[in-house]
């Protein structure tokens, strides 16, 4: 489908993939449903409790979706890939819809929670999506996001942190999901912190070599072409080079209008 807001992106990347062809072995090679059921538990730490309508924006295949239907939840996920629809629609039947993450299908002032896992990462600018986001919510809802995708990774005292803090440093300016740029867009439209927590990525913990290896394909925003040899250059010089570090901590805080 090409670049877009709405489906959930691959690691690394800037979202030039069709996902209508990626959707096979899509969840598979991101966690499948260990992942699933860590993001889901986690989102359900911030949502309202009681009788509510949420919203999974970039639902993807629904693999996390399905797991925040509750006896007394309205859940609807929202996707642009008909591709990954699909299988989205078997999981949740009858609750799931094409549409644009910048142009949500739904009227303004009518959900109780809109949830955003591992979007706002890719896009140049998240603040279309998220005042999208905003307008679809009563007052008194809740706008849940994943943010600092590029620091999930990272143990800050780990040895693969430490080589690599420099070029992060440099390149945050430019990170979209940066909290502090989202949160600093919420206190402009008057949401308030309503909490957060984080979340583990099931098996995905990478290996000096492994990093090497995404880094060179030119994966990692933050080691670009000029910052490439050098961030390689360190990381090769780690012992261990193929012991997996600890997988990344996906964070994710609340918003409430």
């Amino acid at each position: 489908m090409g670049r877009t807001p709405a489906a959930r992106p691959p690691d690394g990347t800037d979202g030039l993939i069709d996902y209508d062809d990626e959707v096979r072995g899509y969840d598979a090679s991101r966690g499948g449903e260990p992942r699933a059921r860590a993001a889901a538990e986690a989102l359900e730490r911030l949502l309202p409790q009681g009788r509510r309508t949420v919203v999974d924006v970039a639902c993807g295949t629904g693999i996390v979706t399905r797991l925040l239907l509750r006896p007394h939840r309205t859940v609807l996920g929202v996707d642009r890939s008909s591709g990954m629809l699909r299988p989205a629609a078997d999981r949740v039947p009858g609750g799931v819809v094409r549409g644009d993450a910048t142009r949500l299908p739904l009227a303004s002032g009518s959900v109780d929670a809109v949830v955003i896992v591992r979007l706002l990462h890719l896009l140049p600018d998240p603040v279309p999506v998220l005042a999208e986001a905003s307008r679809v919510l009563r007052p008194g809802g809740t706008l849940i996001t994943t943010v600092d995708k590029d620091d999930a990774y990272f143990v800050p005292d780990g040895d693969v942190a430490r080589v690599t803090a420099e070029p992060r440093r440099r390149y945050a300016p430019r990170v979209s999901d940066h909290s502090r740029r989202v949160l600093r867009w919420a206190a402009g439209e008057g949401l308030e912190g309503a909490g957060e927590t984080v979340f583990p990525g099931a098996g995905q913990g990478r290996s000096p070599r492994t990093w090497q290896e995404v880094i060179r394909k030119g994966r990692i925003p933050w080691a670009g072409p000029d910052r490439a040899a050098e961030v390689c250059k360190r990381l090769a010089a780690l012992p261990d080079q193929d012991a997996a570090r600890p997988g990344p901590l996906y964070r994710l805080v609340a918003l409430r209008r």
